[in-house]
């Protein structure tokens, strides 16, 4: 088809190339042969964006649910967070029912005497000093007869003792169960009918039928006057235990 376009082009222009003279005597023209095709033109720029359609239509049925897949591996603990803000106070709790009773009594769970001497004469030394008058003695929980305390109910007591020498220095011991536990002397007096004034206290813990008592040494000089001064040995339960 190539060809025979070139050989039909040829012979058009030769025609016309010929003299006028020639030329008034050709037969009229012949029309030409359409031109080629031309090239495709370049894509033209985007149109403007157009307007949003309308949704489409639905099938009118539910999408089936899936099946549950496998649990995943744990993954690292996390770093342990700030404390939180206190809370408020809860409520009272339900009170609890009665402890149980004690097996001590009124009457058994309490502990306390008092007495004094009665003479001027000076108490034998390294023996139990006797005291005769009895001021208290709860429970008869001291022996006169013996001039010793014994402990009925254990737990711990205070013992005391206000003495008054004359004439004679005084060292007085407190004695538990035979052992010295603690010792008070006056070594002021002088000689003549003056009076001296001293006293010693101490708590100890006893267990029941341990004995409790004073002892002077040779530095013996406890006096009782009555209204010239008074020698007293005391002692009470703190609490039972």
């Amino acid at each position: 088809m190539l060809n025979y376009t070139l050989i039909l082009g040829a012979v058009l222009l030769a025609v016309c190339l010929w003299p006028a003279e020639a030329q008034n005597t050709c037969p009229a023209a012949i029309p030409g042969l359409p031109g080629f095709p031309g090239f495709h033109g370049r894509d033209g720029k985007d149109g403007e964006k157009g307007e949003k359609g309308a949704p489409g239509l639905t099938s009118g049925q539910n999408a089936e649910k899936g099946l549950k897949g496998d649990r995943g591996l744990n993954g690292p603990q996390g770093k342990r967070g700030h404390p939180g803000d206190p809370g408020p106070p809860g409520p009272a709790g339900i009170r609890g029912p009665p402890g149980d009773q004690s097996n001590l009594s009124d009457s058994t769970a309490k502990s306390a005497f008092c007495v004094s001497r009665g003479t001027i004469a000076y108490p034998a030394p390294n023996t139990p000093v006797k005291f005769e008058n009895v001021i208290t003695n709860i429970n008869e929980h001291f022996n006169v007869d013996e001039g010793k305390f014994v402990c009925q109910i254990p737990g711990m007591y205070y013992f005391v003792y206000h003495t008054t020498s004359q004439g004679k220095t005084l060292c007085v011991g407190l004695m538990v169960n035979g052992e010295r536990k603690a010792s008070f002397c006056d070594h002021t007096q002088s000689a003549g009918t003056h009076y001296q004034v001293s006293s010693g206290g101490l708590a100890v813990y006893l267990s029941p039928n341990q004995k409790v008592w004073l002892e002077t040494t040779t530095h013996n000089g406890m006096y009782a006057a009555g209204d010239k001064g008074n020698s007293v040995f005391s002692g009470f339960l703190m609490y039972a235990h």
